[in-house]
């Protein structure tokens, strides 16, 4: 999902679906156009050689209302005249092919999929090569569960939408909380899904990703409000220069294949009932070719919960009207013939949306006769959990994982200086945690004493129960193992009984006596203390980073299948951190100044604002921080002082026709081919190999209520001890260097920009060239 809807409309989904379950692992299901159906060998819609757009023609052409309806919906029913069978839209493949949604089975000849990291973790590496590659494995794993009957093509993933509130119990599954990273990865993620490499047609799927959830949501329950309720109330400059970005470049960018509206209303209209929204942004605008899915059964929240019609009929025609393609959930399969008897909509409408879902369909091949006679067809069991499948997912794990603290170097830790160590913590021995939501069936498990084992001898004790950790009764036994032992790692955090879909956070703090736990134990232990913590959101680790006890901390959110081994190679030094943060990690008393419901993302009076590009107070540690082993040096080796920017030609700057070019509407200026190009020389000053993220930045002239700074270019770069490499950046200057202002219109600054690299400071001037 999309989303677990409320129990009660599921159960609906099922029953209404004449309580079908999916065809078991393994046997291949039927397929349309069977080259030995003698019903359907000469039907157009079979024919590959015929354009799609004739062939979506002519099965549209052949069908009859009643049978049209009951394809508007994620489990569309079978035309069995026509030869069509039942197919499930809904599978998901966050990080990985997923159980989440009926469309995906495990079992059998497919026992389980490779599990990535959590998305947030990935997100830290800021490495847009392995996003691309992760997406890639991914969708090959999922074109081999459908080969193998057990899995759709359709997935909807991945979540772009900003981490705008650390308590959003969601976070976990997005890139962070910058809107262009979001955006990068969005791009990234979906092609590798895609497997639609950067410049290639892009008229054949692999499989069909989804950028969800549009828009603007990232509310789920917090004290009372809802996300079936939620009004997100968002201005035209927020809506434009943060919600909206990351689902621009997925479609543009990334080309994906469809888009989900969410729950929640913003400004008071549903999401997947807002014509401007769906037709004329996200297919006019921005030129999505593809489909437009409801959240799991938002048309009956829009309808039951959000009263936003007075009858259902009307809610059909207000969602299809508005561009809504497909229906997670019975609402349109229900409703829709009535509407159209009714005169509420016409057929066209039913039509039009059909189109879009067939034109993906046919993009994927799922007319074109037997799947394991099309190009991807050799793809089998035997491609899934491969073992550079889950080297990659070891891999990722290790890129992600960010190093907060590191007090006298004592990490990495030596193996052969020790002869027994300590593991402790209510994560210490975690599996099912280390995956996060919207997982599948991992191939493996590697937990973090299991990797720790392989380094050394441990001594374990988990300390609490769970991470509630509500009772201390055996905090005195954690205690005494690491007072006998040379050191002692600590693996605390979160899960999601604490943070997770349908639950946010109330607190920034470590769950019950976990801070104690962590305190005791470090107070006691004969040696070194490392506090390892696993978590989508952030947490405030104030006590631990000032504690002097606790020499070193690692954020390794939920690192997949292999975040045990990949939690061990960095500590042990068998892998260098590289990792940055991609949010900002508040104090507890943020929660106490900022509202979740409040989308406002600029700082104004006591309200200090969110994110790093707006907020104005303490942070525990700011947006891309990530210590490593080896240290780095940059300089500036090339960068422009002062860019042109041509104009049209046709308007002057201002809007009453003199020529104030304090800051242009960007449709004003000739933007093809403006780049800024900086070249950055990196050196690697230590003695060990490492990894280092480049991180440009962008201050605008002041005065136009734009972002503190902004990410404007990164890149990762892998190198060995004392090497040196020149990284180019071509900074797209109507793209990365304008504001939007309050009207939510795009323009660019004339005058001095900053751009900022690590302590490097260099300023651009924008100056208004060309006719005015």
């Amino acid at each position: 999902m999309a989303s677990t809807a409320p129990l009660a409309l599921l159960f609906a989904v099922f029953v209404l679906a004449g309580g079908r379950f999916p065809t078991a692992v393994g046997s291949r299901p039927p397929f349309a156009c069977d080259p030995r159906d003698a019903r359907t060998r000469s039907f157009p819609f079979c024919s590959p050689s015929l354009p799609v757009t004739q062939r979506v023609r002519d099965l549209l052409g052949r069908l009859t209302l009643a049978e049209k309806v009951q394809l508007l919906v994620n489990n569309a029913a079978p035309v069995p005249r026509l030869g069509i069978a039942r197919y499930e839209w809904w599978s998901e493949a966050l990080h990985g092919v997923s159980n989440v949604g009926p469309g995906t089975r495990f079992g059998g000849a497919v026992p389980g999929a490779t599990s990535f990291p959590q998305v947030i973790l990935t997100a830290a590496s800021f490495n847009a090569s392995l996003w691309y590659e992760i997406g890639r494995v991914v969708s090959t794993e999922a074109r081999a569960m459908y080969n193998a009957g057990s899995a759709g093509l359709t997935y909807w993933s991945p979540n772009v939408n900003v981490f705008r509130d650390p308590r959003w119990g969601r976070g976990q599954e997005t890139p962070g909380e910058d809107p262009a990273v979001a955006g990068k990865y969005a791009a990234q993620y979906v092609r590798g899904l895609q497997d639609v490499p950067f410049g290639k047609d892009a008229s054949r799927l692999k499989v069909a990703a989804c950028c969800k959830h549009y828009t603007a949501y990232d509310l789920d329950n917090w004290r009372g409000n809802d996300r079936f309720h939620f009004n997100a109330k968002v201005s035209k400059q927020d809506l434009e220069d943060t919600y909206q970005v990351p689902f621009k470049a997925c479609v543009v960018e990334g080309r994906a294949a469809s888009v989900m509206c969410s729950y929640n209303q913003v400004n008071g209209v549903p999401t997947c009932a807002d014509p401007a929204l769906l037709k004329g942004t996200v297919r006019g605008m921005w030129g999505l070719n593809g489909y437009i899915v409801s959240d799991c059964d938002s048309l009956a929240v829009l309808y039951n919960f959000q009263h936003y019609t007075s009858n259902p009929e009307d809610a059909v025609a207000a969602t299809l009207r508005a561009g809504l393609d497909l229906d997670c959930g019975p609402f349109l399969a229900q409703h829709a013939e009535d509407a159209v008897r009714k005169g509420k909509v016409g057929e066209k409408e039913i039509d039009a949306a059909l189109v879009h879902t067939m034109t993906v369909q046919m993009r994927l091949g799922m007319f074109d006769g037997d799947p394991s006679a099309q190009p991807l067809g050799h793809l089998g069991p035997a491609d899934v959990c491969t073992p550079a499948n889950q080297e990659l997912a070891l891999e990722a794990a290790r890129q992600g994982i960010v190093l907060l603290k590191n007090q006298g170097n004592v990490l990495p830790l030596s193996p052969a200086r020790l002869r027994t160590v300590a593991v402790i913590g209510p994560n210490s021995d975690a599996t099912v945690t280390m995956i996060g939501n919207y997982a599948g069936v991992p191939c493996r498990y590697t937990s973090p004493l299991q990797g720790i084992t392989r380094y050394v001898k441990t001594s374990h004790n988990a300390g609490c129960r769970n991470v509630k950790c509500a009772e201390t009764e055996l905090f005195g036994r954690a205690a005494t193992v690491a007072r006998h032992t040379d050191a002692t790692i600590l693996v605390m955090g979160l899960d999601q009984t604490i943070e997770a879909e349908a639950r946010d956070r109330e607190s920034l703090l470590l769950p019950g006596h976990q801070t104690d736990l962590v305190l005791q134990v470090a107070r006691t232990s004969r040696g070194p203390v490392i506090l390892v913590l696993m978590s989508g959101g952030p947490v405030d680790l104030s006590f631990a980073k000032k504690e002097p006890k606790v020499a070193g901390i690692l954020w390794a959110g939920y690192p997949g299948q292999a975040g045990g081994a990949a939690i061990a190679d960095v500590i042990f030094g068998a892998s260098n951190p590289g990792g940055k943060l991609p949010m900002t990690w508040y104090p507890q008393e943020y929660v106490t100044k900022v509202p979740m419901t409040s989308m406002s993302m600029r700082a104004t009076g006591g309200y200090p604002g969110r994110t790093y590009r707006f907020y104005q107070g303490e942070q525990v540690y700011p947006f891309g921080y990530g210590l490593s082993y080896t240290t780095f040096t940059q300089a500036l080796a090339e960068a422009p002082t002062m860019v042109s920017v041509p104009l049209d030609g046709k308007r002057n700057c201002g809007s009453n026709g003199t020529a104030n070019c304090q800051a242009v509407r960007v449709t004003h200026a000739r933007c093809d081919g403006l780049f800024l190009n900086v070249h950055v020389d990196v050196k690697n000053t230590g003695t060990r190999d490492g990894s280092h993220v480049l991180m440009v930045y962008s201050t605008p002239p002041a005065g136009h209520q734009a972002p503190i700074k902004q990410l404007v270019a990164f890149e990762r770069v892998h190198l060995q001890a004392s090497a040196q490499q020149q990284v180019r950046f071509a900074i797209d200057v109507c793209k990365d260097l304008s504001i939007v202002d309050g009207m939510g219109i795009q323009r660019l600054p004339m005058g001095p920009h900053v751009l900022q690299i690590g302590d490097l400071r260099h300023l651009v001037s924008l100056q208004a060239g060309g006719d005015l």
